[in-house]
């Protein structure tokens, strides 16, 4: 069988269009020098927002345990996160409700959103002792219980991340994720922040030696990450429909042109 001038023509556009130009992607912190010994680490402390999940814990100098039980004890249940039903399973811990409060039994009310744990100890501290002393020297324990951040895009493994501890960087968010992948735009990576009731979006460069330097270094509870795709990865995916059609093409011209040469 003999190939016509215009299947071969077809045939070299595929090979040609297949062979699309490589974009230099960028590292992670390129061009960083050593700077050990240089400045010092400064970790901002966690502020407490609506619908976060608190753990806190009373202690005192009392001898009889049962007096500190009556301002220890067990937290609220709340449905855990992620699910909704009967079946969801309980988690204890103070919810801070839709006006930033938590509800705190034989306490009262108190204002928790904008604090820090510690802001947060303090004042139910000072409830036990004024105006009457209702504990000896007590000690309040606060701790995050649901802290958790998104991310979504061009990683490994997108979706929700529980943080067991409370401090995550940028840096260990995406490694949670699994890395960002060949098609993921490391320079302009996306934070979607709420602060003060306010939805703020942030841009970090994960190639810059600067990015320590970033607000948005350190995440904060509910955060989402977007990695958004390269430029490279539109071209390719364009380039991949258009070689399926022209190889379409050429598969219709050839298998045209062989049924011509058998009833010729």
């Amino acid at each position: 069988m003999k190939l016509t001038p215009s299947v071969l023509l077809l045939a070299c556009s595929v090979y040609f269009m297949s062979c699309a130009t490589q974009q230099k992607i960028p590292g992670y912190l390129q061009n960083l020098t050593d700077t050990t010994g240089r400045g010092k680490l400064q970790v901002p402390e966690l502020r407490i927002q609506k619908n976060d999940l608190l753990s806190i814990q009373v202690y005192s100098a009392s001898t009889r345990p049962e007096v500190d039980a009556l301002y220890n004890m067990p937290a609220v249940a709340a449905a855990g996160a992620g699910q909704t039903g009967a079946t969801a399973p309980a988690t204890s811990g103070y919810l801070v409700n839709s006006k930033g409060d938590i509800e705190y039994p034989r306490l009262g009310t108190f204002h928790a959103e904008g604090l820090t744990k510690e802001e947060l100890a303090a004042q139910i501290s000072k409830r036990l002792t004024e105006p009457v002393q209702l504990l000896i020297n007590p000690t309040v324990i606060v701790r995050f219980i649901n802290l958790k951040i998104t991310v979504l895009g061009e990683v490994n493994t997108q979706g929700v991340i529980s943080i067991p501890g409370e401090r995550v960087t940028i840096l260990e968010a995406v490694g949670l994720a699994g890395g960002i992948n060949d098609f993921g735009m490391k320079n302009a990576v996306k934070i979607s922040r709420e602060t003060d009731g306010q939805r703020q979006v942030g841009l970090v460069d994960l190639s810059s030696k600067d990015l320590f330097s970033s607000p948005y270094y350190y995440l904060r509870q509910n955060d989402v990450v977007f990695v958004d795709p390269t430029p490279g990865k539109a071209k390719a995916a364009q380039q991949d429909r258009t070689v399926q059609q022209v190889t379409l093409g050429v598969s219709l011209i050839t298998a045209v042109a062989l049924i011509i040469n058998i009833f010729r």
